[in-house]
């Protein structure tokens, strides 16, 4: 479920906004160094303003490693964490029909399905907001203020009486906290690492998976034995420790003056330095949806999502419907997460191979698959067959995640990359939002999932075909680029030869009369 933003955060990797006259963000410390006290942190500071240099100095290579490692384990915990709870939903979603349910609600399903749907939706629709946020305050005020706002939402969570107050507890608070401190843990990664940033990505992004394994057991253990709301109580670690994690999120360069105040009297790990934000001026960037191969894009992808978070809010209540006597029914979800984990690696590995646009067809691939096995989900009368079918959904998912990034830079180019995801992301949240809650409104109307399932598998196939005619519109793009380009140069030439003649009848007619 991790939407993949590796190659966003590299291009982002200098993103913070700097004020005026401040060293440009990739005058870093030296490699390895960390956040030191004493004379060795003025001895270090002094370093850094020579290694600075003036205000149009070139930017240095990220340290490549040192602090940079525990920034990487921060930002893993960050995935696991944010997202691992997200996709293990579908355990807290039966919790949540057991301890709020009521004979008497036949719309019980369709109430609690928007406390999930609402939680994921608004992690998305957070993200062009927190892209600003990031590059006005930076990566560690932003990540710090989300974890705390999400604690707060998650632990407020645990004290509600009825399903309503989840909605904006658990749906709005939580989750907006937890965008706030997701974003941020993937752009960091660009400030400390640039040779390596493919490897460490890889690490970071596979956290999600690793939660997504160990987190249902877990979660199924403890609404159990101690209920729902000690279960959110529990959780609340982990966005605790995501609140102390934020704190790594050290910024590699500043101002020349500021460094010297800091080395002086200042506290090098202060949360809320004395630098000055200036907002950057164009804070969204509306020209990239000009590009139409971009546009297609943003509309297919989303047309796609309708039915893709339906299977982890409801599939565990599929499940307990459907095979009653199995053991350990929370497996299903752990077979996602472990081929979404190898899909991510397997196919971004393909996808260096795959040149240029079409790298949209192994996208177009993922869509066909979780499409056609949305709909094998009811067909599936055998537990084992279930497993199996989580496990193909579960690596074309971690397809349609890794490549992403990779796509983006292919429409839009680098320098709009960020923003491009962005938006992307944004309008990832409606589809996400809304379609759970459909499919739980089928399930009370109808008594059983089967419909809903079957529906949820037609989306992707849709979204899918939109995609595919993106090569197509790029291609003819670029060759009407490259023909005005042409015209430009030939007209250009013409215009130099003349210049020349002219040149050469000019000083002829001096010599002539010279003569």
């Amino acid at each position: 479920m991790l939407p993949s933003q590796e190659e966003p955060a590299a291009a982002r990797g200098t993103s913070e906004a700097q004020p005026p006259g401040s060293a440009p963000p990739g005058a870093a410390p030296l490699p390895g160094a960390g956040p030191l006290d004493g004379p060795e942190a003025a001895a270090a500071e002094k370093v850094e303003v020579e290694l600075g240099g003036s205000v149009g100095a070139e930017p240095l290579e990220p340290p490549e490693g040192g602090w940079g490692w525990l920034v990487m384990l921060a930002a893993l915990w960050c995935n696991g964490s944010v997202f691992g709870i997200q996709n293990a939903c579908g355990v807290l979603f039966v919790s949540m029909l057991k301890t709020f349910g009521s004979k008497d609600d036949d719309k019980m399903v369709f109430k609690t399905a928007w406390v999930s749907s609402l939680s994921m939706g608004m992690i998305f629709f957070c993200c062009p907001i927190v892209s600003v946020f990031t590059d006005i305050f930076g990566c560690r005020k932003t990540a710090v203020v989300g974890a705390a706002v999400g604690f707060v939402g998650l632990l407020s969570s645990s004290f509600v009486s009825s399903i309503e107050p989840l909605y904006l507890t658990y749906g709005i608070i939580f989750a907006c906290g937890c965008s706030f401190t997701y974003q941020p843990s993937l752009v960091i990664l660009g400030h400390y690492f640039k040779k390596r940033l493919g490897l460490v990505n890889g690490i970071v992004t596979a956290g999600s998976s690793i939660f997504t394994i160990l987190l249902p057991f877990l979660l199924r253990v403890l609404t159990d034995s101690v209920g729902l709301f000690h279960t959110l109580r529990v959780l609340c670690v982990f966005m605790f420790v995501l609140f102390l994690a934020g704190f790594t999120y050290r910024p590699l360069a500043s101002s020349a003056k500021d460094k010297d105040g800091t080395a002086k009297g200042g506290n090098r790990l202060s949360l809320f330095s004395r630098r000055k934000f200036s907002p950057p001026k164009n804070i969204f960037n509306f020209a990239i949806f000009k590009v139409t191969a971009y546009a297609v894009w943003a509309v297919g992808i989303p047309l796609a999502l309708f039915g893709y978070f339906v299977p982890y809010v409801h599939l565990m209540k599929h499940v307990n419907e459907r095979f009653q006597d199995e053991k350990n029914k929370e497996v299903v979800l752990m077979c996602i997460g472990i081929t979404s984990g190898v899909g991510r690696l397997l196919f971004g590995r393909i996808a260096d191979y795959v040149p240029g646009v079409k790298k949209i067809y192994l996208q177009v691939l993922s869509f066909l698959f979780i499409g056609l096995m949305s709909m094998m989900i009811p067909l599936c009368s055998v537990f084992g067959a279930l497993i199996a079918v989580c496990l193909i959904m579960g690596l074309f998912d971690g397809c349609f995640i890794s490549i992403m990034a990779p796509i983006a830079f292919e429409l839009v180019g680098a320098p709009d990359v960020s923003q491009a995801i962005g938006f992307l992301l944004g309008f990832m949240s409606i589809p996400m939002t809304v379609g759970p809650p459909i499919a739980g409104l089928l399930r009370d109307k109808l008594g059983s999932y089967d419909v809903a399932f079957y529906l949820a598998g037609i989306p992707p196939l849709i979204g899918g075909a939109v995609l595919c005619f993106i090569p197509w519109v790029h291609s003819k793009k670029q060759r009407e680029v490259t023909k005005t380009t042409g015209g430009e140069k030939m007209e250009k030439m013409l215009a130099n030869q003349n210049s020349l003649s002219s040149s050469s009848a000019i000083f002829k007619k001096e010599s002539d009369s010279v003569i």
